[in-house]
């Protein structure tokens, strides 16, 4: 399974920057050992159901720590016996773009 998540503090700091309570789920995520990835959006982990709504679970109450409430925002591609399909999805997708000659974007 594949989730993509986001997860955003609200009512505790009074400048109103999320960056470090994000940053706190962040490492929950990535001291997990499940696969992942982090972008300007949203946090992807991949796992078995159970391991990655464990994570999630733990990653809102890491980021929500001192604050009022929290907003989660999570997508999950559910397909029982696939793996390694955070990186395949994306290139299948390069794969794709490839060959309409497309060159492979950094991100940027």
């Amino acid at each position: 399974m594949l989730v993509a998540f986001s997860v955003s503090p609200a009512g505790g700091d009074p400048d109103g920057g999320v960056s470090e309570a994000v940053a706190r789920a962040v490492r929950v995520v990535r001291d997990s050992g499940l696969p992942n990835s982090t972008n300007a959006m949203f946090t992807n982990v991949e796992g078995e159901w159970d391991e990655v709504m464990d994570v999630v679970k733990r990653a809102v109450e890491a980021a929500g720590e001192g604050a009022a409430r929290v907003s989660l925002v999570l997508k999950a591609d559910i397909r029982p016996g696939y793996q390694g399909q955070l990186a395949a999805k994306v290139e299948r997708v390069e794969q794709a773009l490839a060959r309409t000659g497309e060159q492979p974007r950094d991100g940027r």
